[in-house]
C-alpha cells in the first residue's frame, strides 16, 4: 500500500470513527485513542484531511519553558541521558516535555535531524494534543496515563509511520509536571513490539519524579518503604515526608496511592500522621535507625494488613567546626581542603590524607594532568597548616630557562657572574624559608640541579650562586607533575634517591572528567570568579550545566576555569546558557540537512533558507538553532556560504541590513 493510500484509509477510519460509524478495517487501538480521536474533531476542531506541519516554538518561548521547569531539568538530566544510551541503538529519540507538551529536553541521532525535525521530533516542538492531535504526549497530558500511541493511532495522517510511549512525571502535589517520551520514526506494525517501551518509560518517569521529590525535600526526613527489605534502601516505592509529629506533608504518587487506600477521616496529604495509616507509635518511627543492623524495620498496613519495610532518610546536618590541631583526622573539617571537593571518591582519600599530613614535615608528591589542580591543592595544604604565616612560593620547573633555573632557585652572592644585581638576589628556596616551596613539573628540571635539590633536602641548607658558606632553610618541598616519574627514572633522567626523597606520600588527583562530583567543580569555579572578580551574580542553566557536564574537559579544571570566564562575559540576563559556552564545550549541532546542501529531491538548505530570512543577522541564526556564532561561521564555510558584498563585515556584529 502506497503512503498517500494509507494515509486516506486512515483519515476515513478516524471520520468514520468520530461519526460512531468506526471503520472494519482500521479503528483505534484502545478506548483511550478513540476518546483522543473524538476529542480532536468535536473540541477542537481539527480536520484529519489536513495535517499539521510540526510547530517549533521559537527559541525565546523555548527558553522561557525551560526557566519554568529549570530546577526539575537539573534533577532529570542523569535519568534522560541514562534512558536515551538504553534506546539510542533501537532507533528511538528521547522528549521531555513540560506540563503544555513543549519539548524542553531532546536526545536524538543528528543524522536523521532532518526527518526528526520534520515529525516534530525535536527541541521545541509543540504536542499538545490541541495542536498535534492525538500522539502520547499530548494524550498522556489529557488522560493523565502512561500510553503508547503506535502509528495509525495518532491524528494526524502523516505520523502513522511514528511510535511513540509516553509517561506522565508529576511533583509532589500529585500535578502534572512534566511528560517523559520515547518515538521512532519508523516502527513494526505489531503493537505489543512497544510493549517494553511503556514498561521502560514508566519505570524511568518514577525514577526521575521520585529523584525531584528528595530534592524538593531535602531539608526534611523522608519516610521510605517498600515491600521488599532488600531493595528498600535502594530503590524504595513510596516515599513520605514528615515533620517531627510524623504529620505526612507530602508524598510521591506511590506514597498518594496508598493514602487513598486508607479509609481514615483526615486522610489526605494535609493531615494524615503516620501511625494513622501504619500501626505504629511515633517512637517506632524515630528509633527505625537504630533498632536493626540493617537500619530498616516493618510497618503493617492500618487497612490491608500487608507487611511493609521502611528506612528513613534524615536531613544532613552540619557538624560542628573542630579545632585545627597537630593530630588532625581525614575526618576532621579543614575548610581550604574541604572546599575542594564534594563527594568523589578519589578526591576524598586524597583530602583525607592531605588534612593528616599538612602539619608534617613530610615531603609530598601530587600527580595528576596538566590543569587539575595540583598548585590549587598545594596552596590549600600550606595555608592549612602551621606554615600558614610564611610564605608559599610556587616554581614552575618547566617554564624557567635552564641556564637560570640555578640562580632562581638558589639565589645569588654580590658579583656572582656579570649582569647579576649589586646586592645579589635570595633565590627562590630561601624566600619560602618557615614555609612552603612548591615545585611545579617537577619532572622537567635538570639532572644537575637535581643534585643540588637533592642535597638541600638532605642537609636543610642551600649554597648560593658564588658564595663560599651555605645558608640555612627550613621550608616544607611539595613537587607535583603530570608525567610518570618511574618512566623518567628507566631512561635515566631523573634521579631515583631525588624521588623517594620527594615522595614521603603520594596525593593523585583525577582528572575533571572522571570526578563524580563535576557538578560541584562546576558551580565551585563559577562561584569563585564571580567572588575574585566582584561580578555581577550569574546563575548556570539547565542546559549550560549538561552541556558542561557531557564535555570531556581535555584541559580539566583550567580550562573550565576559562569556559566559564567567557560564558560569564558574554551571557545577557544574569544566567549563562549552553549557548554561552566556547564552542569546543558544545556538541557539534548541525542544524537539519546542512550536511546534505544539495538533496536529491530539490529540497532547500535549512541554513541558508534561516541566513536569508534573518537577513543575515549571523546572532539571530544562532539562537534559532541553538547554537554559538562561532558554529554557524563553521557552517556556512563547510557549505562555501559567504556572506554578501553588500554586508561587508555587517553580519558578524549581528547588524540587520536590507
Amino acid at each position: 500500500m502506497t503512503t498517500q493510500l494509507a494515509q486516506r484509509r486512515h483519515i476515513d477510519a478516524i471520520l468514520s470513527y468520530a461519526e460512531d460509524a468506526p471503520s472494519v478495517d482500521e479503528s483505534p487501538g484502545t478506548e483511550l485513542i478513540g476518546r483522543s480521536w473524538k476529542r480532536c474533531i468535536q473540541e477542537y476542531g481539527l480536520d484529519p484531511s489536513r495535517p499539521r506541519s510540526a510547530r517549533i516554538v521559537t527559541q525565546q518561548t523555548l527558553r522561557e519553558h525551560q526557566d519554568s521547569v529549570d530546577e526539575f531539568l537539573d534533577v532529570a538530566r542523569a535519568g534522560v541521558e541514562q534512558l536515551y544510551a538504553m534506546i539510542a541503538h533501537l532507533g528511538y529519540v528521547l522528549l521531555l516535555t513540560d506540563h503544555r507538551g513543549i519539548t524542553v529536553q531532546y536526545l536524538g541521532d543528528r543524522r536523521s535531524d532532518r526527518r526528526l525535525r520534520q515529525a516534530g521530533l525535536y527541541l521545541g516542538a509543540d504536542w499538545s494534543e490541541q495542536y498535534a492531535g492525538t500522539c502520547a504526549v499530548g494524550t498522556c497530558i489529557q488522560e493523565q496515563q502512561a500510553l503508547t500511541c503506535h502509528r495509525v493511532d495518532h491524528f494526524d495522517a502523516t505520523h502513522i509511520s511514528l511510535t511513540c510511549t509516553s509517561a506522565p512525571i508529576r511533583d509532589p502535589s500529585g500535578d502534572l509536571l512534566a511528560v517523559l517520551d520515547i518515538s521512532a520514526l519508523d516502527s513494526p506494525q505489531a503493537r505489543h513490539s512497544q510493549t517494553f517501551a511503556l514498561n521502560l518509560t514508566q519505570l524511568y518517569a518514577r525514577m526521575i519524579e521520585d529523584a525531584y521529590f528528595l530534592r524538593k525535600y531535602r531539608n526534611q526526613v523522608i519516610f521510605r518503604c517498600d515491600a521488599s527489605r532488600e531493595f528498600v534502601q535502594v530503590n524504595g516505592q513510596y516515599l513520605f515526608a514528615i515533620d517531627e509529629s510524623g504529620r505526612i506533608e507530602a508524598s510521591n504518587t506511590a506514597g498518594r496511592s496508598l493514602i487513598a487506600e486508607t479509609p481514615v477521616p483526615g486522610a489526605d496529604e494535609s493531615g494524615l500522621d503516620l501511625t494513622q495509616l501504619f500501626e505504629c507509635q511515633l517512637q517506632d518511627i524515630w528509633s527505625i535507625p537504630f533498632d536493626q543492623d540493617d537500619q530498616v524495620r516493618a510497618f503493617r498496613h492500618q487497612v490491608s494488613g500487608e507487611t511493609y519495610f521502611a528506612a528513613l532518610i534524615q536531613p544532613r546536618v552540619a557538624s560542628p567546626k573542630s579545632t585545627d590541631s597537630d593530630t588532625s583526622s581525614a575526618s576532621e573539617r579543614v575548610p581550604r581542603l574541604d572546599a575542594l571537593a564534594a563527594d568523589d571518591p578519589v578526591m576524598r582519600r586524597t583530602l583525607g590524607l592531605a588534612k593528616r599530613l599538612r602539619n608534617r614535615d613530610v615531603g609530598l608528591l601530587i600527580l595528576g594532568e596538566t590543569g587539575t589542580g595540583k598548585e590549587v591543592l598545594a596552596r590549600a595544604i600550606h595555608d592549612s597548616s602551621h606554615r600558614s604565616k610564611r610564605a608559599f612560593v610556587a616554581v614552575n620547573c618547566a617554564a624557567i630557562p635552564e641556564s637560570l633555573i640555578e640562580s632562581e632557585l638558589f639565589g645569588y652572592v654580590a658579583g656572582a657572574f656579570t649582569g647579576a644585581r649589586s646586592k645579589g638576589m635570595r633565590g627562590l628556596i630561601q624566600q619560602a624559608d618557615g614555609g612552603t616551596l612548591f615545585l611545579d613539573e617537577i619532572g622537567d628540571m635538570p639532572l644537575q640541579l637535581q643534585t643540588r635539590l637533592l642535597r638541600v633536602l638532605a642537609e636543610g641548607e642551600i649554597l648560593p650562586v658564588g658564595a663560599d658558606k651555605p645558608v640555612r632553610v627550613n621550608c616544607r618541598i611539595i613537587a607535583a607533575t603530570h608525567q610518570d616519574l618511574g618512566q623518567l627514572i628507566d631512561r635515566g633522567e631523573f634521579r631515583a634517591d631525588l624521588y623517594y626523597r620527594l615522595n614521603g606520600a603520594t596525593l593523585k588527583l583525577p582528572p575533571l572528567r572522571q570526578r563524580a562530583d563535576r557538578q560541584y567543580v562546576i558551580k565551585s569555579v563559577l562561584t569563585n570568579l564571580i567572588a575574585d572578580g566582584g561580578l555581577p551574580d550569574v546563575r548556570l542553566r539547565a542546559d549550560a550545566v549538561s552541556a558542561l557536564l557531557a564535555y570531556e574537559w581535555p584541559g580539566n579544571i583550567r580550562q573550565l576555569v576559562n569556559a566559564l570566564a567567557f560564558a560569564e562575559a558574554t551571557c545577557d540576563g544574569g544566567q549563562i546558557t549552553a549557548n554561552d559556552l566556547p564552542e569546543e564545550c558544545v556538541s557539534d549541532r548541525m542544524p537539519p540537512a546542512t550536511e546534505e546542501v544539495n538533496d536529491a529531491d530539490g529540497e532547500s538548505d535549512p541554513l541558508l533558507d534561516a541566513l536569508r530570512s534573518c537577513q543575515w543577522n549571523i546572532s539571530e541564526v544562532a539562537r534559532q538553532f541553538n547554537v554559538s556564532r562561532p558554529t554557524v561561521y563553521r557552517w556556512m564555510g563547510r557549505q562555501g556560504i559567504s556572506l554578501p558584498r553588500f554586508l561587508g563585515n555587517a553580519g558578524r556584529s549581528g547588524d540587520r541590513r536590507g
